[in-house]
């Protein structure tokens, strides 16, 4: 699952971006350049089970971030939105803080404003899309459209309806055979959004109405701290409980539609991504396709019943591992042990 960073010059996201991932960008990045990094997705429940199972690697889930091309408005050019074609999901970074050292490209700092206008070129970028591919079909038409292209045709007249409404594909109301239609056209618009404020240190702690609040200049100065309990004691400082970085990739990883099982043991502890209302095959299938394939059954513990116990045997002596077959759906925080044959 890849994420979009998109936003305008000074917003912050090469910054929150290398914070992220831990992926230097040089202030000399090429226009136009595209950058991938992945980001660990720090969980406290891994950290809880690793410090009762003690083993030799912690693996957590990660969220492979790209670093867009600036935004830019009025160029009819859009070519910056290229890269997030090939996304699951975007992230607008808006800029929220004032700054004498730092220039905003509109010449003043509103991020609603920002906000607006980032909406509005993806809204553009996309109704572009949909007009050259409603026009190829009107041409077709005169020589008689396939059953295939007939669907299409219904499907972007929906596009269409929607976006001169100012609103999302997403909210167009196609069904499975009208989005297999125009899944070629990659629509932005059919994407889940989210936004990040990059914000003033004296408001990270107040945090934004449908926006993930983080302050690049603090996470910087943090991150600059090696001691684990001072950057602890500068976070309750602020009146903060988490990193905003963390906060904003727990917000894109959710947006995504993904939760966490885990494994534990010796060798590891580990978490493992998979989608929402995924049954316990397919999520077996993320560890190894055997497993899918030769599925038997789960045994599941969750996670509250594992800290109370304290470890699998335990959990097991005190029944409190259940066991669940092909049709269980796995819940967020399960602990499981997979049974198979192949």
């Amino acid at each position: 699952m890849k994420i979009a960073l998109i936003g305008f010059e000074q917003a912050g996201k090469r910054t929150l971006f290398s914070l992220l991932t831990g992926r230097d960008v040089g202030e000399n990045r090429k226009p136009g350049e595209v950058v991938e990094g992945i980001a660990d997705i720090r969980d406290p429940r891994v950290d809880k089970l690793a410090e009762l199972c003690q083993p030799e690697k912690v693996i957590y889930a990660q969220n492979n971030f790209v670093l867009c091309p600036d935004a830019v408005t009025g160029s009819g050019s859009r070519e910056w939105l290229d890269a997030a074609r090939r996304c699951d999901l975007m992230c607008l970074v808006v800029r929220a803080f004032e700054s004498e050292q730092v220039y905003h490209p509109a010449g003043d700092v509103d991020a609603a404003r920002d906000q607006r206008d980032l909406e509005s070129e993806i809204l553009l970028a996309d109704m572009e899309l949909v007009e050259k591919r409603q026009a190829r079909l009107v041409k077709d038409k005169r020589s008689g459209l396939t059953a295939d292209q007939k669907i299409e045709e219904k499907a972007i007249e929906k596009c269409m309806a929607t976006l001169e409404d100012e609103k999302w594909v997403s909210e167009a109301g196609l069904n499975e055979q009208e989005l297999g239609a125009i899944r070629s056209l990659d629509l932005l618009t059919l994407l889940p959004v989210m936004v990040a404020r990059n914000v003033s240190e004296d408001a990270v702690a107040e945090g934004v109405e449908g926006a993930v609040a983080v302050s690049c200049q603090i996470e910087q100065e943090i991150a600059a701290i090696e001691d684990a309990t001072e950057r602890q004691e500068y976070l309750d400082s602020l009146g903060l409980d988490a990193l905003g970085v963390d906060r904003v990739n727990a917000a894109a990883y959710d947006a995504l539609g993904l939760m966490s099982f885990y494994t534990t043991g010796k060798d590891e502890c580990r978490a493992w991504t998979i989608k929402k209302g995924s049954l316990a095959p397919v999520a077996g299938g993320k560890i190894h396709s055997d497993i899918e394939r030769g599925f038997i059954r789960v045994e599941v513990t969750k996670y509250d019943d594992f800290l109370e116990t304290g470890s699998e045997k335990a959990a097991k002596d005190q029944g409190k591992i259940l066991l669940k077959g092909k049709d269980y759906i796995i819940e967020d925080g399960d602990i499981c042990h997979f049974l198979f044959n192949v």
